[in-house]
């Protein structure tokens, strides 16, 4: 450790993001990345952005994409906040939203950034545990608290909460509560249709996943007005230009063709299916997902060394070494292809 380092960064444990190994041949099934390209639209738009005005700052409130996205989802543009990544987007809604006296609460097991933020800006947080069947009951989260945060679907569970529950948890709470749907296209009902009644709802989504734009890095919140202004005063205050032309330019292509958002999630949504039925056939227990993944445990073989029995045929999944979960694996839904080299591979294994 370096003394120079501040008191903030020595109590610092960073996230750890996926693995992304450079290994010719290799079937990544570890960071739940889309199988499939972006939109054709994506790519010109992109190319097209790449022009002389590069030279020029982008848009530092990136109008034109904020228009694209109220017109997707019937909001008004002052209802949309854009980031780099919704991890960036989260981030600004920890320091602008949920840093309260009373303790943040969010599930034992669920996306490991969570923590980290509230350790970076010294947040109290409290971990209400999830249920044995690995599901979020809201009702446990009728406790004093400075807000809520919760992904839906969970991560890296893949179990979604309909939306009654959602209601029922924001019906309850007074204080900021955030739904974080980086995989809800894949099958789990949104709540952004209750944002009209609940001023308190904040809805973060990204690109990375059901566009295809995770190397984009572009990330969104929906909400009443005034949330929205909370984080563009802390964006304002951090960074005024944290989406580039080219990234505003294929963000607005995604939105633009919803045809192949439509199909590309339907594929995945179907590979997963099957895939669950696969790794089923093979004595797999597989929770039920709501989005581009699945987590699954077999009864007799070790995680841990399946993942290394994968890794050795160049096919890569992501382990857990946490409590309660490191007899699981996370494998990401890649192409029909892709899943069913996973599956041989796994019955071979298994077999031997």
């Amino acid at each position: 450790m370096s003394r120079y380092w501040s008191d903030v960064v020595h109590g610092l444990e960073p996230y750890v993001p996926g693995e992304q190994p450079k290994i010719e041949g290799l079937i990544k099934l570890n960071t739940n990345e889309n199988p499939y390209p972006p939109s054709p639209r994506v790519l010109a738009a992109i190319a097209a952005e790449a022009n002389g005005l590069l030279r020029r700052y982008p848009d530092p409130n990136a109008d034109r994409l904020k228009a694209a996205i109220a017109e997707a989802f019937g909001l008004s543009p002052a209802q949309v906040f854009v980031g780099n990544g919704s991890d960036e987007v989260l981030a600004h809604a920890f320091m602008a939203l949920l840093k309260k006296p009373a303790p943040l609460l969010f599930p034992d097991i669920t996306y490991s950034f969570y923590p980290v933020y509230c350790r970076l800006y010294g947040i109290d947080f409290q971990r209400v545990p999830l249920r044995e069947d690995f599901s979020i009951e809201v009702d446990d989260y009728a406790r004093p608290n400075g807000g809520v945060i919760l992904p839906n679907p969970n991560a890296p569970t893949g179990r979604a909460l309909p939306l009654a529950a959602i209601e029922r948890l924001l019906a309850a709470q007074s204080e900021v509560v955030v739904i974080d749907e980086a995989y809800v296209d894949f099958g789990t009902d949104s709540a952004v249709s209750l944002i009209a009644r609940y001023p308190q709802l904040l809805v973060t989504h990204t690109l990375s996943k059901s566009r295809s734009l995770a190397g984009l890095r572009v990330g969104y919140a929906l909400g009443d007005a005034a949330l929205i202004e909370g984080l563009e005063r802390v964006k304002n205050s951090f960074n005024s230009y944290p989406l580039d032309r080219l990234a505003i330019a294929g963000a607005v292509a995604a939105f633009e063709d919803q045809a192949y958002f439509e199909e590309t999630r339907q594929k995945v949504i179907a590979s997963r299916q099957r895939l669950d039925a696969a790794l089923g056939a093979l004595g797999f227990e597989v929770l039920p997902s709501g989005a581009n993944f699945v987590f699954a445990r077999h009864p007799t073989r070790a995680a841990v060394t399946l993942a290394a029995a994968l890794r050795e045929r160049k096919i890569i999944v992501r382990h857990f070494a946490t409590p309660r979960i490191s007899e699981f694996l996370r494998i990401t839904v890649g192409t029909e292809e892709e899943c069913a080299a996973l599956v041989a591979a796994l019955r071979d294994i298994i077999g031997a």
